[in-house]
Parts: structure tokens; sequence; C-alpha cells
């Protein structure tokens, strides 16, 4: 007979329906103590130049924090090697994850 400690662990991933939707972000910000990495999960607003006159006045994008995630430092690993894995299932079916070109500015030509 098997140890308790030897048997398969399933985990039954159970999420609230207040959770179900999930939430939109596109911006992540990430941070750590000694004991654990802290991920915040936001989105961005508008661009904004508090003074436009100043041609070396920086661009300030607000960003909304939607989501704080902490993470044991001890996990750490095993988060990136999930993202990972499933990142290389995503693209064995969907292609190569390619970020967006930007665009051309306004009086250029592409050829």
């Amino acid at each position: 007979m098997s140890q308790p400690d030897e048997r398969p662990t399933e985990f039954q991933i159970q999420v609230p329906p207040e959770l179900e939707a999930g939430v939109y972000a596109n911006f992540l910000s990430v941070w750590h103590t000694a004991y654990e990495f802290t991920l915040d999960f936001g989105v961005t607003q508008p661009p904004q130049v508090e003074t436009p006159e100043d041609p070396d006045a920086p661009v300030r994008v607000g960003c909304r924090v939607v989501s704080r995630v902490k993470i044991p430092v001890t996990v750490l690993f095993d988060v990136l090697r999930a993202l990972n894995e499933n990142m290389t299932r995503y693209e064995a079916v969907f292609g190569e994850i390619r970020r967006p070109e930007s665009p051309e500015p306004p009086g250029t030509s592409g050829s």
C-alpha cells in the first residue's frame, strides 16, 4: 500500500462565480522582498505630457492596478515553468507569438 505522501496530488480548482470573468490587464509590474514576489497587473491609461511645450518633458502613462498577486519565492520557478509550458502549447496550436509592429510615423513610406 502506498504511503499518503507518495500518492499523486490532483488539485480541484474552484473559481468563485464573481471571479469567473477575470479582469483585463495590459501591464505588469513585478517587485520582491526576501520572501515573496509581488505581481501587480494593471490597465494603462492614456499617455499625458504634463508640459507639452517642453520637448524633454516625460510622457506619463498612468496604470491602474486591477489585481495584485503575491507569490512565495519557493513557488516562482513553478510559475515560470507553467507559463513557459503553456506558451509552448499555445504556439504549437496558433503559431509564434509576435509583438505588434510600431506604426510608421506620418509622412514616411514603407517603400
